[in-house]
């Protein structure tokens, strides 16, 4: 019993450790983001939140950024919740149908097209960034959400991930609608559906993510400072110069940039888990 007490709490302490070593930088940034300007360039910086928070945030929210333009950070937000929900919710849609039409249809060539989606897995976004760009150039869609999220919504993971999950449904099943009058969109929309709500859960947090932290796409579809993603922006803030960058109004950019993705991991982290470890439907 002692000896097992101890090897609990030193894996605590471990954890812990692990813990504060993660969290300090994330709360040093916030403290940074409450002080003024001049204190954070008279080093050292305290290590407790100053008076500037509301000050600060209000400031960055609704009265701009001189290095982007005067654009506030709550529009840089909004780009980046556009562009993070429709590339999620785009790759979860286009994967789901595709998975579905290579399992549950006989049609010619079906594996052919599924190893054809799977070898893209092989060509990232760098390899095939030029000829995309220059569709996306001809069809005028540079500053613009469709340009933004059009060309990141196939994704062969995803589609590899729930053609692996509509392998296991039991072929009764399929049977059991077909006789009960089910076609083939009602099979998909009352038993697939709800069947996979915890992999959608699970794929919807890792591809939300994926979309709000994207930085080279972005960077060459937007021209305009209204367009920018707030990671985008975030880079134009810093400059060479420490007495040109507005540190006070970067700091509260970087918390503002990284509360989304943290939300959206808390909100769901049970679905997550167990979209990720479930094995029995």
């Amino acid at each position: 019993m002692i000896a097992r007490a101890r090897s609990r709490l030193f894996a605590h302490l471990w954890l812990i450790l692990g813990l504060i070593v993660v969290a300090f930088p994330i709360y040093y940034v916030f403290v940074a983001s409450t002080h003024s300007l001049q204190t954070i360039l008279r080093p050292p910086l305290p290590l407790l939140p100053g008076d500037q928070f509301l000050a600060n945030y209000s400031e960055a929210l609704f009265g701009g950024v001189g290095r982007i333009g005067g654009v506030g950070v709550g529009t840089l937000l909004l780009n980046s919740t556009i562009v993070a929900l429709g590339i999620a919710i785009g790759k979860i849609i286009i994967s789901l149908m595709s998975a579905y039409a290579i399992v549950f249809f006989r049609f010619p060539l079906r594996m052919v097209f599924f190893w054809i989606i799977f070898i893209t897995l092989m060509l990232p976004v760098e390899v095939r960034i030029l000829p995309t760009y220059k569709v996306m150039v001809d069809l005028n869609l540079i500053d613009t959400y469709a340009g933004l999220i059009v060309p990141l919504i196939a994704s062969a993971t995803a589609t590899l991930l729930f053609r692996q999950f509509f392998m296991t449904i039991p072929n009764e099943l399929l049977e059991a609608a077909r006789i009960d009058g089910a076609g083939p969109w009602r099979f998909f929309k009352d038993i697939l559906l709800p069947l996979s709500a915890t992999n959608i859960a699970a794929l919807f947090v890792i591809l939300f993510i994926y979309g709000w932290t994207q930085y080279l796409w972005p960077l060459l579809m937007t021209n305009s400072n209204s367009m920018n993603t707030i990671v985008i922006a975030l880079r134009k803030m810093i400059s060479f110069a420490d007495a040109d960058t507005e540190w006070h109004l970067v700091m509260v950019t970087c918390i503002l940039a990284i509360a989304p993705p943290i939300l959206v991991v808390v909100l769901m982290q049970r679905w997550f888990v167990k979209g990720l470890v479930e094995s029995e439907k």
